[in-house]
């Protein structure tokens, strides 16, 4: 008898131990899931950073991001302009896969983003800022919410201080300088999955330094010396740049920067010299040829930073070509989400970079402005419109749904007929198709490496790369042109 007691009492405990074991496991494996937060600028160039040698922007908190964490010095936006680079930031696919071909264009309601993926690895999502990408009623098949995030503070397009937002739907105005109130919008719900023990997805999305430039007093005291646009326009960097170092101090604080993925980056090239003294804003591209719009380096070459303390224990630079496209893979691969029906990818994991290895592309990164204008998206006034229609606890007023034909497939699009700008970058090669306003096309070749200004092309001296490479690109563009007619949705 004493025996069956002794036996029962120590199977009792083993099982105890065993359970108590598997919680350990559990809670182990759940503060181990990195947190991801994926924060874009808009319309901020290679050279408006003081770590990329501006002569005059003040960054010192991203100065200390690239003095601590890895630094992508040749990362790509996907698109020359901010909503088909957000569609690319999503997905991992190039815009023109989804029909995103222009600023105001919308992603495909079929479309798997990067918020809907980390949901099967038990991740909360959250947007806040710029979206861009649709309607920011809730009902839209293509707002936040139904494009994978649980919480959103979004706008339809760029904004400035004092915003007015969609708070899941209910339009509100939020008070303050505009990247602050939305890193502090980001911050609730970081602080929320935290008291839920929750791993978290953040998107932050700035609206600055779009034009218009307004940027606080505080943030113009900055730059005694410069003219007023000057003041206004470097103002908004610094204004990104210290709620970017407050978003930091709060990961600190709350005990999450060691294993929180940080990753910086912009959506764009700037914009064209818009003011009469062009002066220090010469500089916004770091030289590269180009702006915001066009194909050429400084069109679409960013700055990027990645700080993940519990995995880069050291700086790094990376001259790797990388772009928005490998955002998506790459988020997958750190927190083991899983897609049953993945669409063609463009994009590739960086993880390897991260974690230290030495790495090269598998695949080319292509590039395509299909000639097609944006839409006009004028937040304030579309916002204050909905706003009216709405009243408590209904955000989603009668009449037509936003962006309801979003998933249609009714245009077919020829694969003969590939036009519009395009570009292939392989390596230290680039290869870049112009059209004139004829849509005649000529085709030019570039070592970015020997020539990062793209002054000397390269197409006679080296025929044999430059036909590869033209063939290399038309054979993606066809593969994008069965995507944007549907092929990756069939069943």
């Amino acid at each position: 008898m004493l025996r069956r007691f002794v036996c029962s009492a120590l199977l009792l405990l083993c099982g105890f131990c065993f359970s108590s074991t598997l919680v350990s496991l559990h809670a182990a494996e759940k503060t181990a899931r990195p947190n991801i937060v994926l924060c874009m600028t808009d319309d901020q160039g290679w050279g408006e950073t003081s770590f990329n040698g501006h002569p005059v922007i003040k960054t010192p908190h991203l100065d200390d991001m690239a003095a601590s964490g890895l630094r992508l010095d040749r990362f790509y936006a996907a698109a020359p302009v901010c909503s088909p680079t957000r569609g690319s930031f999503l997905t991992g696919r190039h815009p023109n896969r989804f029909a995103c071909f222009s600023w105001g264009h919308t992603l495909r309601p079929q479309e798997v983003t990067v918020a809907e993926a980390v949901k099967s690895a038990g991740y909360t999502t959250g947007h806040f800022g710029k979206w861009h990408l649709g309607s920011v009623q809730a009902n839209s098949p293509v707002s936040p919410g139904n494009s994978g995030f649980d919480e959103w503070v979004s706008s339809p397009n760029f904004y400035e201080n004092d915003p007015y937002m969609s708070h899941n739907g209910m339009v509100e105005q939020l008070k303050g300088e505009s990247s602050r109130v939305t890193v502090d919008a980001a911050l609730d719900f970081m602080k929320g999955a935290q008291k839920k023990e929750q791993p978290f997805l953040a998107v932050i999305w700035f609206g600055n330094p779009h034009l218009p430039h307004e940027a606080v007093d505080e943030l113009k005291a900055l730059y005694p010396n410069q003219d007023p646009a000057f003041q206004n326009y470097f103002g908004e960097i610094s204004g990104v740049d210290r709620a970017m170092g407050h978003l930091r101090r709060q990961l600190r604080d709350l005990g999450l920067a060691e294993n929180t993925l940080l990753w910086f980056t912009s959506d764009n090239g700037p914009r064209p010299p818009q003011f009469k003294k062009d002066g220090p804003r010469s500089q916004a591209t770091g030289g590269l040829a180009g702006y915001k719009g066009n194909l050429w380096e400084g069109g679409i070459r960013v700055p990027s930073l990645i700080e993940w303390p519990a995995v880069i224990k050291k700086p790094e630079t990376s001259d790797m070509p990388c772009g928005t496209i490998d955002i998506y893979p790459t988020v997958l691969a750190v927190t083991g989400a899983k897609v049953s029906h993945q669409p063609t990818l463009d994009g590739e994991s960086l993880l390897p970079l991260i974690e230290g290895h030495k790495m090269s592309r598998d695949k080319p990164m292509g590039f395509w402005t299909y000639p097609i204008k944006g839409h006009p998206k004028r937040s304030t006034d579309i916002l204050l419109a909905l706003q009216k229609q709405q009243s408590p606890g209904k955000p989603n007023p009668p009449g037509p749904v936003p962006d309801a034909d979003a998933g249609s497939l009714k245009t077919l699009y020829s694969q003969d007929k590939l036009p519009g700008s395009a570009a292939l970058i392989d390596g230290d090669y680039k290869v870049l198709k112009m059209e004139n306003k004829k849509g005649t096309p000529k085709f030019t070749l570039y070592n970015l490496k020997q020539d990062p200004s793209e002054q000397h092309d390269l197409s006679k001296q080296d025929p044999q790369r430059f036909k590869k490479m033209k063939a290399a690109l038309e054979g993606w563009q066809h593969s994008v042109v069965d995507s944007l007619n549907g092929k990756d949705y069939a069943d």
